[in-house]
């Protein structure tokens, strides 16, 4: 099956906190861009992937304001909301809209403006992205949970804290050269257990930030998109599953089903295998979540996963190069707007211009975005154009 979506232009903002923007701000900056790289064509649809502007900015239906401030009346606009997957499914949504129709640009936005309240009503919001009933009203945060699942793992398995966060150091060293990243300093794992307990035993520095950001894409049917000029990126598979919301009820709890899924639909939809992927932007919650991702996908075994980190195997220059431009917790993680910067990662990589940062030969990338600890996963296979 020929691919019937391809990527013709990207753009973004840094991740940070941005005190002068509002999130329409923030989307207007992401968008602009992506459509100059994309030769400003006409767009007909615009889908905008946001986790909770109502509780964060008290500001709702951001699909049809800001089609209305970039002065696309008439287009067709939808908003997307599933927590910190809106973005990436968005873009799933947005894909199929361009396979239906078989013509025209679309305008894909993810954007999150999360300083606009203090950390712990950040905090709260957050946990409404699990079974409420398990978390908002347990008092249980999704780094709480995260702590359950790395003691789980560190008593499973016999291994180190001290392992496990060698997946934040690898982030943190690629966000080091990505001018976008909101952390954009190496870190080592001493720094990482010596920081401030969050849940026991994860620590501040294995965890994402507060952040506000905005990335913006326009696809388009591969045709059109080669007219408008340059080889674009091919969407081979964008696949969606979801999963068991409370994490205690899963057959395997040291597992992501919804990831396991919906990466094998992707993979077989592209018709390749996980190993001919050249590069993965894994949706890291906390450092075990990226192992148990690396794990869920088959390039390590059960609890070979952090085994796979400390060799450098998810390292730029490793066979399986993780998070290329810092992932959640170096590029910054702000909601709705993740997934959308996992694709335009993807995208420079793939037209080559990803720059320190490069993955010699980059041909196949994979991007994971999932909301909260996977009640939802987004995985889309990209392609360099030929």
């Amino acid at each position: 099956m020929r691919p019937q979506a391809a990527i013709a232009g990207v753009g973004c903002t840094k991740v940070g906190e941005h005190w002068g923007s509002s999130v329409l701000d923030l989307a207007v900056e992401a968008c602009l861009k992506a459509l100059e790289d994309a030769g400003n064509p006409d767009v007909r649809a615009v889908y905008v992937g946001n986790a909770a502007s109502e509780l964060l900015n008290e500001q709702g239906n951001l699909a049809a304001l800001l089609a209305d401030v970039l002065a696309l009346e008439g287009v067709k606009a939808v908003e997307i909301r599933a927590g910190d997957a809106s973005g990436a499914l968005a873009f799933h949504q947005a894909c199929l809209d361009v396979a239906v129709s078989g013509e025209g640009a679309v305008l894909v936005c993810g954007v999150e403006k999360m300083t606009d309240v203090l950390v712990p009503e950040v905090e709260r919001i957050g946990m409404l992205f699990e079974d409420a009933r398990c978390t908002f009203h347990s008092g249980i945060t999704i780094p709480g949970l995260c702590a359950l699942l790395t003691k789980l793992y560190m008593s499973s398995y016999g291994v180190d804290y001290e392992d496990i966060v060698l997946f934040a150091v690898n982030d943190h060293e690629n966000a080091s050269r990505n001018p976008y990243a909101q952390y954009p300093f190496p870190i080592k794992p001493e720094a990482i257990v010596r920081s401030p307990l969050v849940a026991d035993p994860v620590r501040l520095l294995d965890t994402p930030g507060v952040g506000d950001g905005a990335a913006a894409i326009v696809i388009s049917p591969p045709g059109e998109a080669r007219e408008a000029g340059g080889e674009p990126v091919l969407v081979l598979a964008s696949e969606v599953a979801s999963g068991r919301m409370n994490v205690c009820e899963r057959d395997e709890i040291l597992s992501i089903g919804s990831l396991r899924t919906a990466a094998r639909r992707a993979l077989e939809k592209a018709r390749i295998n996980v190993k001919d992927v050249d590069f993965f932007e894994l949706h890291d919650t906390t450092s075990v979540i990226g192992i148990l991702a690396l794990e869920d996908l088959g390039l390590a075994e059960p609890g070979g996963g952090w085994r796979l980190v400390k060799e450098g195997g998810i390292a730029i220059g490793g066979d399986f190069p993780v998070n290329t431009m810092g992932g959640l917790k170096g590029r910054g993680h702000p909601w709705g707007a993740t997934g959308v910067y996992q694709l335009v990662e993807a995208t420079w990589q793939l037209r080559g211009e990803a720059g320190d940062n490069q993955v010699d030969g980059a041909e196949v990338g994979l991007a994971h975005n999932m909301a909260g600890l996977g009640s939802v996963s987004c995985v889309h296979i990209l392609a360099r154009g030929r």
